[in-house]
């Protein structure tokens, strides 16, 4: 099994991410890492937590089929992410644009969603208001913070990726 542990190291918005015998930098949330069930919809938190990893996408216009045991699907440009509390049928999932509530667009202009993993963040079944789209996806060059979620280079995702599967965690420590 697959085990991704964020540890915090002061700073806090960019710490590390240990997987298996090394350590990567990452990117964290605006607001730092806070209690998992405290989590609530745009507070810029990265929530704590053992979090399962649950699907890859991936921009194919940009790179190809990610090797990955995960289950992996490519993005296209009509798709998009609820995060909108109001939502009654598909609050924190993926939706088809346009959508009549509010969501994140997948498709970017940046490069920071041409590889996103779905962490199992309030998905079973998602809890209105308690957080949405965290995902595992690409860092800004100078590790900007996110909006709650982590992030890291590419090749350090795909290194990272050829090592996952079904059973794949990552344990954010608050």
């Amino acid at each position: 099994m697959t085990r991704l542990t964020v540890e915090p190291t002061g700073n806090m918005t960019v710490t590390t991410v240990v997987h298996g015998s090394y350590t990567i930098h990452c990117a964290l949330g605006r607001a730092g890492v806070m209690d998992g069930s405290a989590k609530r919809e745009g507070d810029g938190a990265t929530p704590a937590g053992l979090w399962r990893l649950r699907h890859v996408f991936f921009r194919p216009d940009r790179m190809g089929w990610p090797d990955t045991r995960l289950p992996v699907a490519p993005l296209s440009n009509d798709l998009g992410w609820s995060d909108d509390p109001k939502d009654p049928a598909n609050y924190n999932a993926m939706v088809k644009l346009p959508y009549a509530f509010s969501h994140e667009k997948l498709w970017r202009e940046d490069d920071l969603y041409d590889l996103i993993v779905v962490l199992g963040i309030n998905d079973g079944p998602a809890v209105p208001g308690r957080g949405s789209a965290v995902f595992f996806h690409l860092a800004r060059s100078d590790f900007a913070p996110t909006e709650g979620c982590v992030a890291v280079t590419r090749p350090d995702m795909l290194a990272i990726l050829k090592e996952c599967g079904p059973e794949s965690v990552m344990e954010v420590v608050e």
